[in-house]
């Protein structure tokens, strides 16, 4: 775990094109890293396939598909398949259903589909509407000789998900893995980034308020803390996904309205204390490719 402190992080965003351009380097060299494990694991071609997993708000969606690029890049031709798409149909509603069990996963659909990938045959890809809480289909897909597949969802290094993948895969878990240190020496905990990035993302595109998304996020912590970290363990790689300039970028989306909210919480003011410090970063500086765009918009790798 790094601590950075805000005071360093200003100093570099006074030149904001040149911080982003080392930051962004930083964040790919650690995918780098990850795609020359899954390799140097594939040499004898016995683990064609990567699992990746992290908390909500991770950015794992973004490090999935920087991973594949890195991997296409290598000479290693990879496919992205979502375990989101297993989910099974709830058509009756979401009321009293854990929307965060891996009990959510069709896990039976999803061995099956596994296996015949992983042996070269031809499966239709099921497609889940998140509006309509159901599942159809989609494309035929056959995995093409030498080919990787990644598997990516926050269930994915669950046993009772993925367990019919072991000895055959590489495991990938991606979270934020820093602190921001403040002036007067207080940390801001890597889960309290997580918050600020879902913050942004449900202001611009979701229409949520912030205590719409503090409610959300308390329950999303629940299900991490009960399905997620206990298995983070089995992950050969870890990628920290924190990008030193994100929650300078961050800060105009979310200060204001913050700081106006009423009946503050813990959480907001802690947010609020490291908020004041930051000096901010333009979008423009953004890169289309970067993990950041997963919250404040634009992502050209996710479309």
């Amino acid at each position: 775990m790094r601590i950075i402190p805000i005071k360093s992080i200003n100093k570099n965003a006074a030149e904001p094109e040149g911080f982003v351009n080392f930051s962004e380097e930083e964040y790919r060299l650690g995918i780098v890293d990850a795609a020359l494990g899954v390799i140097k694991a594939n040499k004898s071609g016995e683990r064609p396939i990567v699992l990746i997993t992290g908390p909500s708000g991770s950015g794992k969606t973004v490090t999935a598909h920087r991973l594949r690029a890195e991997l296409c890049a290598l000479g290693a031709p990879t496919h992205i398949i979502s375990m989101d798409n297993y989910f099974k149909p709830l058509k009756g509603g979401t009321d009293g259903v854990d929307l965060e069990s891996p009990d959510r996963v069709d896990s039976g659909l999803f061995a099956q589909q596994a296996q015949k990938i992983l042996s070269g045959r031809e499966v239709v890809l099921p497609v889940f509407d998140f509006t309509k809480q159901d599942r159809g289909w989609g494309k035929k897909f056959r995995r093409a000789e030498n080919e990787i597949i990644i598997f990516e969802g926050i269930h994915m290094l669950n046993p009772a998900v993925s367990g019919c993948l072991a000895g055959n895969a590489s495991s990938v878990y991606v979270s934020v893995r820093t602190r921001l240190k403040s002036a007067l020496g207080h940390s801001l905990h890597p889960s309290k980034i997580r918050l600020m990035r879902r913050f942004v993302r449900d202001k611009l595109f979701r229409a949520r308020t912030f205590f719409q998304t503090m409610e959300h996020f308390n329950n999303v912590q629940r299900g991490e803390k009960l399905y997620i970290m206990p298995y983070k363990k089995y992950a050969e790689f870890d990628i920290d996904t924190f990008v030193p300039y994100e929650t300078n970028v961050y800060r105009k989306h979310i200060f204001t309205e913050l700081a106006a909210a009423k009946n503050k919480n813990n959480f907001i003011y802690e947010l609020l204390m490291f908020l004041e410090e930051l000096e901010d970063v333009d979008d423009k500086f953004v890169p289309e490719e970067s993990l950041v765009r997963e919250f404040i918009g634009g992502n050209t790798l996710m479309y």
